[in-house]
């Protein structure tokens, strides 16, 4: 499984990305607002603290506005992928962008189905919010097992599951159990992927004993 940050704070980024464990970044409309800085600027930062994919989200809600906003979003950088809202001006510039070669992910995915025509659009990326959907009594796992699914049947199907509005470990482990081929997570929780208990226990015990022994290793 493939480990996206979901930030656009990009001391967060550096910090993981010099883990070695990330793989690409995704970014949304609320997250550049938080970091109150100017959306281009943190795009093109960002795509030079990691080779993968950076999900940019278009504002435009129309085709033509989001058609003329990718493309001033793919001159940034070649790892820039166009992220657009799963509505049918959304799936139309999706083709547009896939036509060019560009990688698209479709985002606000609720519905299996809408995960098919995100699919049959030439999406690269689909994105699935589990946490949304637990928000309001509904299945947010039960999806991804649903999309997976789907995907496995059709050849075809290049899109890859890429599970978001993660709000915990949980949700990331049951979602590679199921397939997904990425998780999109907040700095956050996957800081959290690292800990246990009896992690920390057998370290304090290993770090006791050694200290017990007087030596150096250098």
């Amino acid at each position: 499984m493939k480990f996206f940050v979901d930030t656009a704070e990009t001391s967060e980024i550096k910090e993981l990305a010099a883990t070695g464990l990330l793989d690409g970044v995704t970014t949304n409309p609320s997250l550049i607002a938080k970091s109150g800085r100017k959306f281009l600027e943190v795009i093109e930062e960002i795509c030079g603290l990691v080779d993968g994919p950076v999900s940019a989200e278009v504002a435009a809600t129309d085709y033509e506005g989001m058609v003329r906003e990718g493309e001033v979003l793919c001159k940034i950088a070649k790892n820039v992928a166009i992220k657009v809202p799963l509505t049918l001006d959304g799936l139309k510039a999706c083709r547009h962008f896939a036509n060019k070669g560009r990688q698209v992910n479709v985002t606000l995915c609720f519905s299996a189905v809408q995960a098919i025509l995100a699919a049959k659009a030439g999406a690269a990326f689909v994105s699935p919010f589990v946490g949304r959907l637990d928000d309001i009594g509904q299945d947010g796992l039960g999806l991804i097992e649903e999309i997976v699914t789907i995907y496995d049947h059709y050849q075809e199907f290049t899109t890859e599951v890429l599970v978001a509005s993660i709000r915990n470990p949980i949700h990331i482990t049951e979602s590679a159990k199921m397939g997904a081929h990425v998780a999109t997570i907040p700095p956050s929780v996957l800081k959290q992927l690292v800990h246990h208990p009896l992690t920390d226990k057998g370290l304090a015990a290993f770090v006791k004993d050694w200290a017990s022994t007087g030596q150096t290793i250098a």
